[in-house]
């Protein structure tokens, strides 16, 4: 396959892996990258900045295929300096930039080789990234999960207005799972794919709690909701009484101070890494509708592109 994206990132197939908080680890990344695509590890939850380097030197071990670092910058409350200097120092081929102004990244990593990916909802942030001057965008639909945008604006919809409204390429993400959702986003004018939650269910994602993954498996589309939506930072989770919990007391006003423990990092770890669903909560998209296997990441891309390949000999028999 041959888009800008391809070419731009030196990849195979434009399919990029998500950053995936508390996730997205060497063993997934290196996985990805062997396979065609670009993975990714995610600084935010690795913390500190000897952690950082050693996953990033634990990735390159794995492979010699290019791959990215994801920067949750909203996560990092601003302190998220020292984890980019390693990856400067550690010549990353890519960076991909979420939540919070990518504008102070883009100008300590000017002159650097290093390929940038912003995450983006709607037209106007993806106008900005592309004056920052960001090489792609990953514009991500109101399916997805996670963190989305404010404005509930589906990804069918969402991808030919931000394709029309910049000149860069343009990645789609939410709502994609398999080849048809990777021939349907390039037939939008998109130039790849962004997968976060299909990545989850994986073998590579070792870091992810089985019953995480029984979950995403078990669910249909209408199994997730939205938390956060009143305190502006909207996120699709997987439906659970838990989820509920969080929901209701929004309804009833509750404020971030208020719910900072239960939206917490650690309540997201105490589901994903251990289970507990009592107690926890896990991020997930809609498209766990269309997902009920657990292959190794080289088996879930050769199924899309054979997925992909089929549908376009379908749409040449209609044509």
């Amino acid at each position: 396959m041959k888009t800008r994206v391809t070419e731009i990132f030196g990849i195979k197939y434009p399919i990029v892996q998500g950053g995936l908080a508390y996730l997205a680890y060497a063993e997934l990344a290196a996985a990805v990258s062997n396979a065609g695509g670009l993975g990714q590890i995610t600084a935010a939850t690795l913390g500190t900045p000897e952690k950082l380097r050693e996953e990033i030197r634990k990735v390159r071990s794995l492979t010699d295929k290019p791959f990215g670092v994801n920067f949750a910058i909203a996560r990092h409350d601003g302190k998220y300096q020292d984890l980019l200097e390693v990856a400067i120092e550690e010549k990353v081929p890519a960076i991909s930039i979420t939540g919070g102004n990518p504008q102070p990244v883009f100008e300590r990593i000017k002159g650097e080789n290093i390929r940038t990916l912003v995450l983006v909802s709607g037209v106007r942030q993806a106008q900005k990234a592309e004056e920052l001057g960001a090489d792609a965008v990953m514009a991500v639909g109101q399916e997805g999960g996670g963190h989305l945008g404010r404005d509930d604006i589906g990804t069918m919809v969402l991808i030919p207005r931000v394709v029309d409204s910049v000149s860069i390429p343009v990645l789609a993400s939410g709502g994609i799972g398999d080849g048809r959702g990777l021939l349907a986003a390039l037939t939008l004018g998109a130039e790849g794919i962004e997968m976060g939650t299909r990545f989850i269910a994986t073998q590579e994602c070792i870091h992810a709690n089985e019953k995480y993954k029984q979950a995403i498996l078990q669910a249909k589309e209408t199994d997730t909701v939205i938390i956060k939506k009143t305190l502006g930072a909207p996120g699709r989770v997987l439906k659970s009484g838990y989820a509920q919990e969080i929901i209701e007391r929004e309804h009833r006003g509750a404020t971030y101070e208020n719910l900072k423990e239960m939206i917490s990092g650690s309540a997201n770890c105490r589901f994903i890494y251990e289970g507990n669903e009592a107690e926890g909560f896990g991020w997930a998209g809609q498209v766990i509708g269309l997902i009920d296997t657990i292959p190794t990441v080289q088996e879930l891309f050769d199924d899309m592109i054979l997925t992909s390949e089929k549908g376009i000999n379908r749409l040449g028999k209609i044509f």
